[in-house]
Order: structure tokens, then sequence, then C-alpha cells
């Protein structure tokens, strides 16, 4: 249906009206009609208990006493209002009928055995009859009478009712679709003004936000959605710019290092270990690169939905086992002890690989801020049902916990120290965690350490 909105909303309004309206109409037509047959079968009835006063009875004869009212004029030919009479015997033989019938006569049931009303006519003439079983003194059907009474007044206003009603629905409809349409438009005026403001928005002033409007209805609550959807968008077109702003430094920074030393080397000729000092160091700012465009690729793996889950049973300290040598060595480099308290019968739901990954970058990064000589704790929680990773560096200051999982976010201590690093895996492991639903959280405060949470789903 290719219908303007406010067009739809009046042709719903008006089917609902229509439906309803013609329910109306037809209750109405069956009361009228209910009525106006009720009014002539009481005046039938009236009828018949002055005839059955004028009735006698022999064994199965019926006599008929002298009627004088139905010798008048007025009973003597078919008038405009009159009152038409028929009696019958068991052998269906008509016994008396009124001089009005003329030669007509009225069809009955030999068989009726109580009093029934229906509607027929007459030389043209729309009647009402009422037929009703003639019973002597032992409670034997004799005969039957028949009373008919003109209906054609009423069959006249009951045929201008449902005429009257048939033309003035149509034109009640078009009425109700125009007025409909008319209130639909005024209703969704306050609409036209959000698709006007929010169609002038675009990423030169993603900051505007629509009016808010005073009454708090749907519009208001659609309005406030569409403005909460618009703080999204902006924090996410912030944070891809913040992104490549970042990630233009962290790569321009090795690619800066190793043009600088290529540069100091081909001025003039210098020594063999000059040369291979820093070739060495350029294979070094190499490897960074590598690191670097690894974990973006990881990054974009897990944001683009192409990284999958293997739903496994995994054992926890089979996994730090297999990643437990390198962490050693790089904990031995800054003579930091790494003491594992996983049992062997802890298992996780999950990855096996992403899991590693997920603890590969907690435990480097706390091996990598952890202090000379301390301690890096790596234990299993059976309350909480969460793996800890701990340490006892300097911490993290409360101001920047909420961001430490952003990408390329790393503190201003961090930054000013010789603590190498691109930001990105801690970024990696938040992603990795909440695929697995896994509640990574952290906790620390400045000179007492950090210890980070993976509270796994049950």
């Amino acid at each position: 249906m290719n219908l303007k909105f406010k067009n739809r909303i009046a042709f719903f309004n008006t089917l609902a009206v229509a439906v309803t309206t013609a329910l109306v109409f037809w209750v109405i037509y069956i009361v009228v009609s209910k009525t106006a047959y009720a009014h002539l079968d009481n005046d039938i009835l009236l009828e018949k208990e002055e005839v059955f006063s004028n009735l006698d009875w022999r064994g199965d004869t019926i006599i008929i006493n002298k009627m004088p009212e139905w010798d008048e004029a007025e009973h003597s030919k078919v008038e405009v209002n009159p009152t038409f009479l028929q009696i019958v015997d068991n052998n269906r033989k008509v016994i008396f009928h009124s001089t009005n019938m003329l030669k007509d006569q009225f069809l009955f049931n030999p068989h009726n055995a109580q009093e029934t009303f229906y509607s027929s006519d007459i030389s043209g003439q729309k009647i009402r009859l009422g037929q009703f079983p003639i019973k002597n003194e032992k409670d034997k059907i004799i005969g039957q009478l028949t009373i008919a009474i003109s209906q054609q007044e009423s069959y006249t206003i009951l045929n201008n009712l449902i005429l009257l009603l048939l033309f003035s629905y149509p034109f009640m409809l078009i009425i109700q679709f125009i007025a409909s349409s008319v209130a639909a438009s005024k209703a969704i005026e306050p609409v036209h003004q959000l698709i006007k403001t929010a169609s002038g928005i675009s990423d030169s002033n993603i900051s505007t936000r629509l009016p808010i409007p005073v009454r708090k209805d749907e519009l208001h609550q659609l309005t406030t959605t569409i403005n909460e959807l618009l703080s999204r968008i902006e924090a996410s077109m912030l944070q891809q710019k913040q992104f490549t702003s970042d990630a233009s430094h962290e790569i321009r920074t090795p690619l800066a290092s190793i043009r600088g030393t290529l540069e100091v080397l081909i001025r003039k000729p210098r020594e063999s270990a000059i040369y291979e000092e820093k070739i060495t160091d350029i294979i070094r700012q190499v490897d960074r690169l590598d690191s670097l465009l690894d974990q973006l690729l990881q990054l974009a793996r897990i944001e683009s939905g192409v990284a999958l889950l293997k739903k496994e049973t995994v054992v926890l300290s089979t996994v730090i086992s297999t990643r437990l040598k390198k962490w050693q060595e790089a904990a031995d480099n800054k003579k930091i002890s790494l003491d594992v308290q996983v049992g062997n019968d802890i298992t996780v739901p999950g990855d096996k690989f992403y899991i590693e990954l997920i603890l590969d970058n907690l435990i480097n990064n706390a091996i990598k801020y952890g202090k000379e000589n301390g301690h890096v704790i790596i234990s299993w929680n059976p309350v909480t049902k969460s793996l800890d990773i701990s340490d006892d560096g300097e911490g993290i200051a409360k101001e920047n916990l909420p961001h430490i999982f952003n990408r390329f976010y790393r503190t201003d201590e961090s930054r000013s120290s010789v603590v190498k690093g691109s930001g990105l895996g801690l970024s990696i492991a938040k992603k990795l965690a909440d695929l697995h639903h896994i509640a990574l959280t952290v906790d620390s405060e400045l000179g007492s350490g950090t210890t980070f949470s993976m509270k796994f789903p049950h």
C-alpha cells in the first residue's frame, strides 16, 4: 500500500469506523424491525382474543357465532389498513374468511400446534400473519385460525430506513476519511520537523541534536532515542578518528626510526659492527610493525564478525602450561616471579585458541607493567568462578580505569616510561572476552598493583 503515513492512519481509522458503524447500523435495523413486528403481532393477538370469543365447537366441528363487526362495510373490500380472517378445519377446508379477502386464500400449516407469526402479501400488499390452532374442550386441535393485518406502513418505514442507512454509509466514511487525514496531518507535523532537522545532520555537524518535544509522548521517546543514537554515532566517529590518528602515529614512529637509521648508514662507510648494530635495530622496528599489524588484523577480524568461536570445554591448566615457558622468559628478564595457582581439574566453556590469546595479552601486560623483583599471580577463584591475574606494579589511576580497554590507549605514566607497547592488547582481550560472554574487569590503585578478573559464564 503506497500511501503516505497520514493517509495510512486515516485509512485504518476509517476502516475501523466502517466496521463499527456497519455493526451499529445492523443493530439499529434489527431493533426497529423487531419493534415494528412486535407491534403488529400484539394487534394480531388482540384480534385473536376477540375472534376466539365468538367461536364454539361440538366435538371436532367448529361453530362460528355471529360476528357483526365482520359484516360491516369496512371488511367488504381490500382497503389500506384492513384486518383479514381465515378459519379452516382439520380437513383443510376453509369454513370462514373475511369478505375483504375476496378470492384470496392464506397458505397455512395444518399441523401447526402453537402460535406462529410470519410475513406474506395479498393483492400486492405486505401483510403480517398469525396462525393459531383451534382446540376443543379435550385440548384437541380441530382447526386453524389465521389473522392478518397490513404491514405496509412498517414495511415502508423499514425500507426507507435501510435505504437511508445504505446511502448515508459511504458519505459518512468519506467525511470520516477526510477528517482523519486532517487530524493525522496535525498529529504528524512534529515528525516533519524532526525529518527536516535530521536531514540537515552530517558528519560535519554530527553534534547537532533534534529538539525534544514538550509533551512526554511517543514522539518525545522517539526524539530521545534518535538523539541517543546520534550520540553513539558521534562517539564512534570520534573513536574512529582517534584510531586513525593513533594507528598512523604507531606506524609512523618505527618507519621514521628505520628511515633515520638508513640515512645515517648511507652517509659514509662504517665498520661492520656498526652495520650489524643498526641492522639489528631496524629488524627490531620491523618486528614492532609486524606485531602492530598482526594486532590490527586481529581487531578487524573480531569487529567484522569473522572470528568464529568453537564451543568446547577448555582445561585452564593446559592452556596456561602451553604459554608458561614464554611468559616465564619475559618474567625472568625483569626478575619477576610467576606463580600459577590453578588446579588441573578447572574447566571453562569457550574456544581454546581465543582464551589462550586473552590470557597471553593479560599476563604479558602484567609482566610488562609489573615492578622488578615483583610477583605476578595467576589464580582461580572457586567462589566467583573467575580467573585472576594480579601484579604488584605501580597500578592505574582511578580516572584512567574506564579507558584502558580502548584501542591505542596508554596512560601518561606508561607512555613516558621505557615500556614498549601499542596499546592494542587489552582492547583485543576485552573484545574476545565479550564474544565468550566473559566478564573482564579490572581493579587497581596507584602503588598497590593491578588485578584483572575473567568471570566465566556458568
